[in-house]
This record gives C-alpha cells, structure tokens and sequence, in this order.
C-alpha cells in the first residue's frame, strides 16, 4: 500500500487491539494497510501503477512455503463481529495514515460490518480524524482469500482487505494487498511486499463502480505465483519475489495526508464515510 518513492518512517505505538469491544493492552500492532510501526518504502500510483482488463503476470518466483492452518476459515459479518477477529483501537500508524483507530468506527449494523472515517476526539498524536481497522487474531498462509465489500467513493480515502505480518510479529514485513482508492472506484488497486520490498502497484479496470454495491474480491497465495481475483474471473498474477510468512488477514478505512499524488486531496465535505463488509473466506491450500 505504500505510495511513494521516498522511504516513510512510520510511528510505531503502543496499541491496544479491541475484540470487537474487549481490549487487550498487551499486543503491539504494526501493518502497511493497518499496521505500520516500521519503514515504510513505497511508490506512487500514478507512476508505478499501469490498468489492464486482462490477466497479466510478472516473472520469475520464489520458493519457500509457510505453514498452513490446515482448515477453512469463513466469517459472516452480516451476523455480527466473529469471535476470531478484532477490532484496533488506541492507536496510529503515522505517516501517511491521517486517522486514528477507534473500535468505536467498526460497527456491525443493517447486515454488513461498516469500517467508517470520522472527525477525531482526542488523542496523543493529535490525529483530525478516526478510522476503522479489523483484523484476524490467528495467522494465515498459503490459501485463497475472499471478500464481500463495497469501497468508499471519496478524493483521499481507501478501503482495503489484504494479508499482513510485520516486526510486531517478530516477523520480516510480508504483505498482499487489495486496495481501492476513493478518488476513482471503477478500478482497484493489488500489491504486496517480500520483507519489506514492495512496488508491485497494478492497477485493473473494474467494469463497475465499487462504491455502489458488494462485489468479491480475492488473491490465491501460491509459493510460486499469486493470482487475482474480482467477481471470480482471474485478473492479475504475480510470481517475483513473492511473500512467504503467515500473515494475519485485514481490512481497513482510512484517509490519506501528504500522498495527494496518489490518493488526492483528502475531501472532509462528506464525513463520516462507510466501506461495507460482508464476509470473508479463507481456503487453504497444501503446498
């Protein structure tokens, strides 16, 4: 998810990760969509990214494989927050994260799970305004990973569902990523990072607009290639370098400071602004 061509120090913090309303004080977060407590390399859309409307590929692999939780995991937010998933709350990744994580901006209402960007209250970091972020309490590898969203159509906003693990995971920094930026929803965004190297931003034509109803997205996680999914048609397949730790399984919404280039102006006219969730599926794979 990181836009720039500058390395970004990111603020790490103490966090405090709520399970849907219960806090644990104990855990330190980090993520490139969330957690972000580490250096920070990343490049601009507009001049890494290129669109396509076809599968296109990258070359070469990488071997290694994680081992994989051995079952399906699937979460059905329309009933209400799963017990293997949480919510962050007390905390910011800095940098170019313009918004501090409340539990209170992930709510569970009208059959969906809303990720919401609000004004700010009070906090440390003196942040202007929340965001949602929700998370997976276990670790996940090698599988195909699925979503039910609608993405939020706003200048300087993204909604998100990706895989994540990072140094406050006594991890290297692996990543992959699906993220749609509010200043145009008729594409989506896909990227992921190898211990910290990124620049992997492809850009694909939707065919639709995110922000107006729930579409699928999702990745399959192979040790030597990742593939791209929207609505089920294969889109998009990586096989450089490719991540090789579990991660654990995210989704956040969020807007942008000092990334115009990529994201656009933020546009605070419409606040809040709700990203909507569905459910979401892990398959494993035995590789």
């Amino acid at each position: 998810m990181k836009k720039s061509n500058i390395i970004l120090a990111l603020v790490l913090s103490v966090t405090m990760l709520v399970s849907c309303g219960n806090s644990d004080s104990s855990a330190v977060s980090e993520s490139n969509s969330g957690d972000t407590s580490l250096v920070t390399e990343s490049v601009s859309a507009d001049e890494s990214s290129e669109s396509a409307d076809v599968t296109s590929s990258e070359t070469e692999s990488q071997p290694a494989a994680p081992a994989v939780i051995k079952e399906e995991m699937y979460a059905d937010l329309t009933k209400g927050c799963p017990d293997n998933f949480e919510a962050s709350d007390g905390w910011t990744n800095g940098s170019m994260f313009n918004v501090y994580w409340r539990a209170a901006n992930v709510t569970f209402e009208n059959a969906a799970m809303q990720l919401i960007i609000s004004d700010g209250d009070e906090n440390p970091q003196m942040i202007p305004y929340s965001g949602g972020e929700f998370r997976s309490k276990d670790f996940y590898g090698y599988g195909r990973y699925e979503v039910s969203m609608k993405a939020i159509k706003n200048d300087g906003v993204v909604s998100s569902f990706f895989t994540y693990t990072g140094p406050s995971d006594n991890n290297p920094w692996d990543e992959i990523d699906i993220e749609i930026l509010g200043k145009d929803t008729t594409k989506v965004q896909f990227n992921y990072f190898t211990d910290g190297q990124g620049n992997h931003e492809y850009l694909q034509d939707l065919g639709f607009d995110a922000s107006e109803d729930f579409h699928t997205y999702a990745f399959e996680w192979h040790k030597d290639k990742i593939v791209w999914f929207v609505d089920d048609y294969e889109v998009h397949t990586a096989t450089y370098n490719l991540p090789v730790t579990e991660s654990k399984i995210m989704m956040n919404a969020w807007c942008g400071t000092g990334v115009d280039s990529w994201l656009n102006a933020f546009n605070a006219d419409n606040l809040p602004l709700t990203a909507e969730y569905q459910w979401i599926r892990f398959t494993p794979f035995d590789e």
